[in-house]
């Protein structure tokens, strides 16, 4: 981890200030619809990788759901991802939903190492990959 000491109010201020929510309950229950929907996906060793890298109520958001499915959708559009993350958020805005994400991506590009971040970048559809990396 590059930031052993962030909080998880610090981390939901930062995603507020970032991605110009009103406030940091804003941002946890943004921060959780994006984990949420990370985790969808991911595949599982990636998924397992990154909880492990996280605090333990964002780890628990990543890994929290199920879909019965037997694979990714690894050409997930962005425009489809962002939908999702304003589904989970309360939020029926997707490009909203796609600057909010932007901020997640890079708070949670903060608590974890370059490596495990290259190895969640390349896990996610190229459209998302390049939001994680602009993060």
């Amino acid at each position: 981890m590059s930031d052993q000491t962030m909080t998880l109010d610090t981390f939901y201020t930062e995603v507020m200030q970032h991605g110009k929510l009103r406030t940091p309950d804003h941002a946890a229950r943004l921060s959780s619809a994006v984990l949420h929907t990370l985790g969808f996906n991911l595949s599982g060793g990636v998924k397992r990788e990154l909880a492990r890298a996280l605090p333990d109520d964002l780890a628990h958001e990543l890994t929290r759901g199920w879909r019965l499915i037997h694979f990714r959708n690894t050409h997930l559009p962005l425009e489809k991802f962002a939908a999702d993350v304003a589904l989970h958020s309360g939020n029926t805005d997707p490009l909203y939903a796609r600057m909010a994400t932007a901020a997640v991506f890079g708070r949670l590009k903060q608590l974890v190492d370059a490596d495990l971040s290259r190895r969640v970048a390349k896990d996610l559809s190229p459209e998302v990959r390049d939001l994680w990396n602009a993060a």
